[in-house]
C-alpha cells in the first residue's frame, strides 16, 4: 500500500513539474521571439526604413511593456505617416495611442483618441468600449452609456458594453 502512496504522489509531483517546465518554456519564447521583434524594429527605425506598421508594432510592444512615452512616439509616428487609404489600420493605430493615454490617467487625450479612431472606423467597437471607459473615468455617465449602447448596436454579444451598460443602467435609473 505505501507503494501505491509513493508512486502516486511522485506521479503527481513528476505531472506537475512538467506542467511548470512547459509553462515556462512557453514564456520564455515568447518573450525571447518579443524581444527579437523589438530588436528588429528599432534597428529599422534607427536605420530610417521603419515603415508605419513599424512603428505600430514598436509601439504596441512598448505598450504591452509599459513603456508609455516610448509608446506614444513611436504612434504618433506611426499616424504622421499612415496610408490615408488604410482607415482601419489607422483606426487602430489611434485606439492604441488612446490606450496609452488612459493608462497614464490622461483621460482627455484618450477620449480625443478614441474619436478620431471612430472617425476613421464608426464602426469600430473596441473603440466605443475604450471610449465610454474612458467618459467613466470622467464621471461622464450618459456619454459613456450612450457609446456601450452603441456598440451593442453593432454588436449586441459584446460582454463588455453588457456589462458596463447595465452598470450605467442601474446607476443612472431614478431611486425608488
Amino acid at each position: 500500500m505505501d507503494f501505491v502512496l509513493q508512486s502516486s504522489y511522485l506521479l503527481g509531483l513528476l505531472t506537475l513539474l512538467v506542467v511548470a517546465a512547459v509553462l515556462v518554456a512557453r514564456q520564455v519564447w515568447r518573450t525571447r521571439s518579443t524581444e527579437t521583434r523589438l530588436n528588429q524594429l528599432q534597428r529599422a527605425v534607427t536605420e530610417g526604413t521603419a515603415t508605419p506598421a513599424d512603428y505600430y508594432e514598436l509601439g504596441s510592444i512598448y505598450l504591452r511593456k509599459k513603456l508609455y512615452v516610448q509608446c506614444i512616439n513611436q504612434l504618433q509616428k506611426a499616424i504622421k505617416n499612415w496610408d490615408e487609404n488604410d482607415p482601419e489600420g489607422l483606426a487602430k493605430v489611434y485606439n492604441a495611442l488612446g490606450y496609452a493615454y488612459f493608462s497614464q490617467e490622461q483621460y482627455d487625450l484618450a477620449i480625443r483618441q478614441y474619436r478620431e479612431a471612430l472617425k476613421c472606423q464608426p464602426q469600430y467597437v473596441t473603440a466605443m468600449n475604450n471610449l465610454g471607459h474612458a467618459y467613466e473615468k470622467k464621471k461622464l455617465t450618459a456619454p459613456a452609456l450612450e457609446m456601450y449602447e452603441q456598440a451593442l448596436q453593432i454588436a449586441p454579444d459584446n460582454p463588455t458594453a453588457k456589462q458596463r451598460a447595465n452598470a450605467l443602467r442601474k446607476r443612472l435609473a431614478p431611486a425608488g
